[in-house]
């Protein structure tokens, strides 16, 4: 199930709002929360709940066994224990195929496949037991006593397929006592609805024209149609990953819960460096806080820290080497920003080291889009004119000027436009209490309307999951 689906929104929704405003204790209400999130679960792949439940029990005793032994070496090593087994089921599933496709091919061994399908959300569940874990054995968060009280952390549905990746520490309040009021549920209420808004309206719109210009044969693009479809591609993956976001975030203040930003308009950054401080925000946060420090952070091997981490960011990604190319290709980056680049992009005018972002950026969505190093290879030289490629071809200035006013919107939705008319439109409604009932109803028709046409949007629409689902 995806939110982006009349099923969610209009049968499994309203339900698990009745059943859950429904219930009289916390207690009751943790228990509508875990029941419906793992009916969510379910619904799509019944059989891998089976390994959500398995990592999720592992992390639990692990907790317990970290807390019994507190200042011990048995604390450490049921840390590393949980955490090894944690890492080993997210290989196995993920990753071991890859591993031995590649020694097969190197080694000209015949190392036997295991072809499991991949778990819906393994990566963001795996990581999210993980930070437990190493927040208990740093006394950070207190060791959770209840199994379906931790089990609820990790398989919210909010949260749950797609992110952001919340660490227990963030929440463990929240999950024993929470409170909704009018003003929480009616901003998560419009949160959810900007995020399926940017699914419905511009990913999927985006989508489409990745689909008629870089996902078939390459050899018909010209330079200018390979642009329009990595341009294309870039605000889909945006509008797609950070609408989901959105969409979680949304739906975790209509049940008390306050979930960490995960994007913050990437898009206008003036360096690399900044724009993975506003892209990903949680997966950066993790990387930083439970493998980048642990490491040494800048106080030693500084390079080879940041090497790891971005070749562990490429492989979180997929189990393919166009990741680990695309990882490593923003280390390379963020370190020429550490050793000479940021000073000079500080000294010229910002619209030119945004334009120098999102030019890296822009080319760093090739390396993610395209799993065949062939084809990548392929529209890279197409972008930049190799081989006698031509310019255009006589249909792209046709194409582009038809979608003109999906991409005059498309920019405008990735900068903070709507936020400053927000904030404006709330200080106009302090001055007096019909100026705040005025922007009450503005708000609630503004809701109805992205409702109405997200519906239409999904009602002609094919099935179409988030593209991080398969992260």
């Amino acid at each position: 199930m995806v939110f982006s689906s009349l099923t969610f929104i209009y049968i499994f929704l309203p339900i698990c709002f009745i059943l859950y405003y429904s219930a009289s204790s916390i207690k009751m209400k943790n228990i509508v929360l875990l029941s419906m999130s793992l009916f969510f679960y379910a619904w799509g792949e019944p059989r891998w709940i089976v390994v959500l439940l398995l990592s999720s029990y592992v992390e639990y005793l692990g907790g317990l066994r970290i807390d019994k032994y507190k200042g011990t070496w048995k604390a450490k090593a049921s840390l590393i224990a949980s955490v090894v087994i944690s890492l080993s089921i997210l290989v196995i599933f993920k990753y071991f195929d890859f591993f031995a496709s590649t020694v097969n091919s190197v080694f000209k061994t015949d190392i036997g496949l295991l072809r499991l399908g991949l778990p819906i959300g393994i990566s963001f569940y795996t990581f999210q037991t993980i930070t437990y874990s190493v927040d208990v054995y740093r006394g950070r968060a207190k060791v959770q006593k209840s199994f379906a009280d931790l089990l609820l952390y990790t398989c919210m549905f909010p949260q749950l397929i797609a992110g952001p990746i919340v660490r227990y520490v963030d929440i463990d309040e929240q999950i024993r006592d929470r409170k909704v009021n009018i003003k929480d549920a009616s901003y998560g209420v419009t949160r959810f609805l900007i995020g399926l808004s940017k699914k419905a309206l511009l990913a999927n719109f985006a989508g489409q024209i990745v689909k008629e210009l870089i996902a078939g044969d390459l050899n018909k693009l010209s330079v200018l149609g390979a642009w329009i479809g990595i341009i294309g591609y870039s605000f889909q993956i945006y509008f797609d990953f950070s609408g989901y976001s959105d969409m979680a975030i949304g739906l975790g203040h209509m049940f008390g819960f306050k979930y960490v930003e995960n994007f913050n308009y990437p898009y206008i950054s003036k360096s690399i460096s900044e724009f993975w401080k506003r892209w990903h925000i949680s997966l950066t946060t993790f990387f930083r806080e439970y493998v980048y420090i642990p490491l040494g952070g800048n106080r030693k091997n500084h390079a080879l820290n940041l090497l790891i981490v971005w070749f562990l960011t490429g492989m979180w990604h997929g189990a393919s080497w166009n990741f680990i190319i695309w990882g490593l290709y923003y280390f390379v980056f963020i370190m020429l920003e550490n050793l000479f680049l940021r000073k000079l992009l500080n000294k010229i005018p910002r619209v030119f080291s945004r334009l120098y972002t999102l030019l890296v950026v822009i080319v760093g969505w090739v390396f993610f889009y395209f799993e065949d190093i062939g084809k990548l290879k392929q529209m890279l030289s197409i972008m930049f004119g190799f081989g006698g490629i031509p310019f255009s071809n006589v249909t792209d200035f046709a194409y582009f000027s038809n979608r003109l006013f999906f991409f005059i919107i498309a920019i405008i939705a990735c900068t903070p436009v709507a936020r400053y008319v927000k904030e404006l439109l709330y200080k106009f409604s302090e001055k007096s209490l019909r100026c705040e009932s005025l922007v009450d109803i503005t708000n609630i028709i503004f809701n109805l309307i992205l409702l109405i046409l997200c519906t239409s949007a999904l009602v002609g629409s094919s099935y179409n999951p988030f593209l991080y689902f398969r992260f």
